[in-house]
């Protein structure tokens, strides 16, 4: 399995930068604009629509229209792990169904003085079988305009 990775110290408490990715509006204001994202449901894990935060067990159903080209494609991510210990915290989303046949995407803030630092790692498996597995780590192209978008999103809103 391929890995990506992006850090970056963001001039904002600890409880900011964590309650802002906890929401669903974080990932909307974090997913730049040439991705075409439609967040189509939120259900969080006892079946309330809409939850306030996003707990182990919520469910994200989305579509992706890519620079507006071709049919939107599904995807549908769960929080599968969710923690806070004091000066860090993360939380995982795994990739329920979508384009990629496997993708866990690890999302850690520890705090860093006054600021915090933020650390998107992403474990994933492009499609094509051997073939996706050899070109794995090219996706990283594909990955880096997003989250660097993600990560001066986030100073931009919070700093």
């Amino acid at each position: 399995m391929a890995v990506y990775r992006k850090e970056t110290r963001i001039d904002a408490p600890l409880d900011e930068v964590w309650d802002f990715h906890s929401e669903i509006r974080g990932l909307e204001a974090l997913t730049p604009g040439f991705l075409g994202l439609a967040v189509e449901r939120v259900t969080g894990p006892d079946g309330t629509v809409d939850p306030a935060v996003l707990e182990t067990g919520s469910r994200i159903e989305m579509a992706l229209r890519p620079l507006g080209v071709g049919p939107r494609q599904p995807w549908v991510a769960e929080i599968v792990e969710r923690e806070r210990d004091g000066d860090e915290a993360h939380f995982v989303d795994t990739m329920a169904e979508g384009p990629l046949p496997e993708w866990r995407h690890t999302h850690s803030f520890r705090a860093d003085g006054d600021g915090t630092v933020l650390l998107d790692e992403v474990n994933y498996r492009l499609p094509g079988g051997s073939v996706g597995d050899v070109l794995g780590p090219f996706g990283a192209v594909g990955f880096e305009p997003m989250f660097r978008y993600r990560h001066w999103k986030t100073k931009q809103l919070l700093e």
